[in-house]
């Protein structure tokens, strides 16, 4: 289904590191690409892009869900604070205007985007490993 090419070229590389931060944009616009005119993606572009786009969904997913049980938890009497001040804790100015969950978010950003330039497979526990049994089927 993937070529296996161990040198990956520069092109490569650079969507590799550019779906990373479009959120899978770039990504599923290569494969998109790549059906339409029939080519076969590396291993190593396949593996990027269906991260990317795994992570992004993920990610939406999770922070409809969190707030949807936010939103529940907030009704309930003596909880409401404790979860109003934890999600503050998170989310409040930390470095240069920056919160915990966004140094966190853009450092994973960063690491994946990385390693995608550098020709590497970033890793991840259990979002990699799902993504390479995809990629090696």
């Amino acid at each position: 289904m993937f070529v296996d090419n161990p040198k990956t070229y520069m092109i490569e590389r650079i969507v590799a590191c550019l779906t990373y931060p479009t959120m899978g944009l770039v990504g599923f616009v290569w494969i998109i690409i790549g059906q339409i005119t029939r080519s076969i993606p590396t291993t190593f572009t396949a593996y990027h892009c269906y991260l990317s786009i795994f992570l992004s969904l993920g990610y939406v997913i999770f922070n409809y869900l969190f707030w949807f049980l936010y939103n529940l938890i907030t009704h309930i009497p003596f909880v409401n604070g404790v979860a109003a001040q934890i999600v503050y804790l998170f989310n409040m100015p930390l470095l240069y205007g920056y919160s915990f969950m966004q140094i966190l978010i853009y450092g994973v950003i960063c690491y994946l985007a990385l390693g995608g330039l550098w020709g590497k497979y970033s890793y991840l526990p259990w979002f990699s490993d799902i993504i390479k049994s995809i990629v090696k089927k």
